[in-house]
């Protein structure tokens, strides 16, 4: 009907209409744009470098930069195209190229052919590196003269020269001539011979030496700032001693900051004093820790840190672990004695409930352990008293040890501190104990554990460990030895296809059944030994190949556990996560046992 009116849409349909053409217009808004930027992005010039190869290749490449993307870049780059081409040869000594262009205006993409020809290189006539000042007896300087990056008859690069003119003078300010100047710098190119003659004339002037160190408010002693400070007043200037120093101060753990400054402006006589700024470390720290291992289980730790009790140095750390293998408390009282961190006094008790093998062990220690740093080796003078109980075939023993000590140990590596890409590590200890001075029975301990670690090629590591140790007492004393001073195999860092602690030797008991039931008890001998290759997909993943071997056990009752495997680990900030596979191949019964670990190698 003509008179009839129009139905209006539905409120819902005329908003599903004004969304449909709007997310179009959107979507070609869109189109547009990416179309207009993809155009923009797009070079409107590409261009070949031929005759070149290598390092000339390469620096005229870099030079040159990336093609142009608007017509306005694309006339400057082809108004000084040769002329950057020809200051990159200069730099690697070719001073006479033949450079020729050849360019096509083809739209939109012009190209353009840069053929060049480089011609002889400049080499290297004359020498003249003059060393005046106190620099001349300097034997660092010495030393850098004789690792000059160029000799007579080389192709001159101007490079090499430049950064051998900085490495001068960033010598003369690590080492304190603050007053160095070149009183003659320059290279003569003769173009037409292509012949370069260098002159280096290093006046150093005067030596600086180090004058009074003042120290900021602290509440440390200044006798102990005294055996922390390395350098005196009147010795030369020398940076590496000042980062020594620093380092002694931050590694004390008495200060959160350190900050070392020279006061030049206050320099007089060639004598620089060192304003010295201590912040200090927070009073009491704590960390609490939740980690997991196949050895220990599930485990909950508690440190408390109070880095400076006193004005003497004197520190104390409280450490509270809970596992269901091995809970334990730990208190440990420092004292520094003649250096506050290469000769420092431990004092500590310690209570802790342990499994070794089939036994349950409880112990209680009191000890006090002097330990000496001497450049690598850490020399320990030990002593404690050791109260430990223990039951077995239903007879309790409840032993007391008194037992004085010595260790000597070194660790040397390369590359990163959690995933050392070489090292060698030496551990060597011996305890002793007598019945005539506190303890149940005679008794001399030593233990030797060595690990070494090798990259022969690289993304291929391989890691060795070797465990050795041997108790020496009387047959009749051997039932009183205490489990935690035997010796068990077993575990993510011992044989991996065995449980934590569950090689050793063994003894057949009899239930209340009268059926027989074999108990681990541990041995008076250890010997362990790992081999173990890895190879890395990428920097912080790789896999495993190893076979761990050895035995815990008495005398002369050796008996070889063998225990292959293969894994793989990620390297973490806080070292390799390794999960990992191994068989006990060696038993009439073998199987697979899996084992989880962090932490780097030694």
């Amino acid at each position: 009907m003509s008179g009839a009116r129009r139905k209006k849409p539905e409120p819902e349909i005329l908003l599903y209409a004004l969304t449909m053409r709007r997310l179009c217009r959107l979507c070609l808004f869109l189109w547009l744009g990416w179309s207009s930027l993809a155009a923009a992005a797009r070079p409107v010039l590409e261009y070949e470098l031929a005759g070149l190869e290598g390092d000339l290749l390469k620096n005229a490449q870099a030079l040159l930069g990336d093609p142009p993307d608007t017509p306005q870049e694309r006339a400057n780059f082809l108004a000084t195209a040769e002329e950057r081409v020809e200051i990159s040869l200069k730099a690697l000594g070719y001073y006479n190229p033949a450079i020729k262009t050849t360019l096509q205006r083809t739209e939109p993409v012009w190209r353009l052919q840069i053929t060049v020809a480089a011609g002889d290189p400049v080499l290297i006539g004359e020498i003249s590196i003059q060393l005046n000042g106190d620099a001349a007896s300097d034997e660092a300087f010495q030393a850098l003269l004789k690792k000059a990056p160029f000799g007579e008859g080389d192709v001159f690069n101007h490079g090499d020269y430049e950064r051998f003119k900085n490495q001068l003078l960033t010598l003369g300010q690590e080492r304190g001539y603050f007053d160095a100047r070149f009183t003659r710098s320059k290279v003569k190119i003769n173009v037409v011979s292509d012949q370069a003659d260098i002159f280096l004339h290093y006046d150093s002037g005067q030596r600086f030496r180090f004058g009074e160190v003042d120290y900021s408010a602290t509440k440390v002693a200044p006798e102990l700032l005294a055996k922390l400070q390395p350098i005196r007043r009147g010795e030369y200037f020398d940076q590496a001693r000042l980062l020594f120093f620093q380092g002694q101060l931050q590694r004390s753990g008495y200060f959160s900051g350190v900050l070392i400054t020279p006061r030049f402006e206050e320099a007089r006589d060639y004598t620089v004093p060192l304003s010295v700024t201590l912040h200090a470390a927070r009073r009491h720290s704590f960390d609490v820790g939740v980690g997991y291992s196949t050895d220990t289980q599930e485990r909950v730790s508690l440190v408390w840190r109070t880095p400076l009790l006193n004005r003497y140095g004197h520190s104390q750390q409280t450490r509270i672990s809970w596992s269901r293998v091995n809970p334990s408390g730990q208190f440990t009282y420092s004292i520094p004695l003649s250096h506050p961190l290469n000769d420092v006094l431990h004092l500590s008790a310690r209570v802790e409930n342990d499994k070794y093998g089939d036994i349950d062990s409880r112990e209680k220690e009191l000890g006090a352990l002097r330990e000496i740093r001497k450049g690598k080796w850490v020399y320990s003078f030990s002593g404690r008293e050791l109260e430990e109980s223990w039951e077995l075939k239903n007879t309790k023993f409840d032993n007391n040890y008194l037992l004085p000590g010595f260790a000597i140990s070194r660790s040397d590596r390369t590359g990163s501190l959690v995933d050392p890409s070489s090292g060698f590590s030496q551990f060597y200890k011996l305890e002793g104990g007598s019945a005539d001075v506190g303890s149940d029975i005679d008794l001399l301990r030593a233990t030797v554990n060595f690990s070494y670690v090798v990259t022969p090629v690289p993304g291929h590591r391989v890691v060795a460990r070797m465990a050795l140790g041997a108790v020496f007492l009387s047959d009749d004393d051997r039932v009183n030895l205490a489990p935690s001073l035997s010796f068990f195999a077993g575990g993510s860092q011992s044989i991996r296809a065995y449980g934590y602690q569950s090689i050793g030797n063994e003894i057949d008991v009899l239930r209340d059944d009268g059926s027989k039931q074999t108990l681990v008890i541990g041995g008076d001998r250890l010997a362990t030994a790992t081999l173990e290759y890895q190879y890395y997909f990428t920097p912080t993943w790789r896999g495993a190949l190893f076979v761990d071997a050895g035995d815990a056990f008495d005398s002369t009752d050796f008996n070889l556990n063998v225990g292959p495997g293969f894994g793989i680990h990620y390297v973490s900030p806080v070292g390799a996560v390794r999960l990992e596979f191994a068989n006990s191949v060696s038993d009439p019964d073998p199987s697979w046992r899996m084992v989880l670990n962090i932490g780097a190698e030694f």
